[in-house]
């Protein structure tokens, strides 16, 4: 059964940084892959924020793949323009996680780009596991509003 976290966008992580000129095109706008490369910005900052050091998930032989990247462009970025990522945890599972993500000029209303992530927890072997519950826990809880 999978779990919803209650967790809506207003609750999650956001990252800003300006748009480099190797992102863009000949036209200056953001070339489309850059923005799943956002997305991996945000979800690390999030990670990060929970508490979650992935560096150790790894060394202890579990490895979070992603399964399905989707990603909807609204409006173009373009060079040197300061971009805003929030990313939360849509739901958690001990194999399988869902983050989504939105992209946006910070002052706009609208956004640029909205998207989701599905990952799998696999071993060395690349097989399917599921997350011992205590590293799970982290995950479930979140980044804590108190931090900074």
């Amino acid at each position: 059964m999978k779990r919803k976290r209650p967790h809506a966008p207003a609750d999650g992580v956001e990252t800003t940084f300006r748009v480099r000129y190797a992102e863009t095109d000949g036209q200056g706008i953001v070339y489309s892959a850059h923005y799943l490369v956002w997305f991996e910005i945000g979800r690390t900052e999030w990670c990060r924020s929970a508490g979650i050091d992935y560096r150790r998930l790894e060394a202890e032989g579990h490895f979070l793949v992603v399964a399905e990247a989707r990603c909807r462009y609204l409006a173009p970025a373009r060079y040197d323009d300061e971009v805003t990522v929030r990313t939360w945890l849509a739901s958690a599972q001990r194999r399988r996680l869902e983050f989504r993500y939105e992209v946006r000029l910070p002052a706009a209303e609208r956004p640029l780009a909205v998207g989701e992530t599905v990952h799998v927890w696999v071993n060395r072997a690349g097989r399917p596991v599921m997350l011992p519950a205590s590293q799970h826990r982290l995950f479930e809880s979140g980044p804590s509003a108190t931090k900074e």
